[in-house]
């Protein structure tokens, strides 16, 4: 909870952008806290507009927030964004070219898995522990096993790579060259074309909408949010956030197993 901010900017607030995992979503529940459930339905009656801003692809973000409703969605880090009522925004394609690189990269280094997203559907080359390890954190099912070159000639929103760090270099030099890793864990990486970040997608959202940036507020925990904590109007990071996360947002609040959202509302009298 840092930075010298006003508590109230309730009349400047319109559009209020929230991340999912490690946000909305506890890692440890893996449920939303009845208090956001709350914090929402506020925002709601009170006129605010509220979206989604995930690395998830669709399917998964319609299965993490359940019955509750938003007026948007940025999916894919801002690579694939549409309607309440699925009517699409904008969708940010990973070069083919880059494709055909990874199809040949992965036959040089088989044991990497990626997965790979294509309008609502998705497919992993292979399984490994780290598959396992990411797909226990944030509770989603193991996407099918198809061949890389099943790759070829599709929309491919994101990719996403089962990789370390380290391997950025060879992997964005020398295959995905016109994309990005947004990472949020150490041996997983969310890929998209360069341009595309939670941030693009906003901007897109808010053309669609008519919102100035200036009257938005954003809530993220990840490193593939600092591009979004950066950009809004009033930036929050969770108390459960790592540091130089914490570092991009203009506030932060508790975590989300302790009521963070709420209490980040509140403290701005936006409910």
């Amino acid at each position: 909870m840092r930075r010298n901010l006003p508590n109230t900017v309730q009349a400047m607030i319109k559009a209020i952008f929230f991340d999912i995992d490690g946000t909305l979503v506890s890692f440890n529940t893996h449920t939303i806290p009845e208090s956001t459930r709350k914090a929402l339905e506020l925002l709601r009656k009170k006129g605010i507009k509220i979206f989604i801003a995930t690395g998830r692809p669709k399917m998964l973000m319609m299965r993490a927030v359940g019955n509750l409703e938003f007026d948007g969605y940025v999916t894919l880090n801002g690579s694939y964004c549409f309607t309440a009522d699925h009517q699409d925004i904008y969708k940010g394609e990973i070069p083919q070219e880059d494709v055909e690189r990874l199809i040949d990269y992965h036959k040089q280094h088989p044991q990497t898995p990626f997965v790979f997203v294509h309008d609502d559907e998705w497919f992993i080359t292979n399984v490994n522990e780290a598959v396992n390890d990411v797909a226990r954190l944030i509770e989603i099912t193991v996407p099918p096993t198809q061949p890389v070159e099943n790759a070829r000639g599709k929309n491919i929103l994101q990719i996403m790579g089962y990789f370390e760090q380290d391997e950025d270099i060879e992997v964005f030099r020398k295959v995905l060259t016109h994309c990005e890793p947004m990472r949020w864990y150490p041996t997983f990486a969310d890929i998209i074309a360069k341009g595309n970040s939670k941030s693009h997608g906003i901007d897109k959202v808010l053309e669609y909408y008519d919102i100035k940036l200036e009257e938005t507020m954003a809530f993220g925990d990840g490193g593939n949010d600092i591009p979004m904590l950066a950009h809004v109007g009033l930036s929050v990071a969770m108390g459960n956030a790592a540091p130089h996360v914490q570092e991009a947002a203009k506030y932060v609040t508790t975590s989300v197993d302790e009521d963070g959202i709420w209490n980040a509302l509140k403290h701005f009298n936006v409910i």
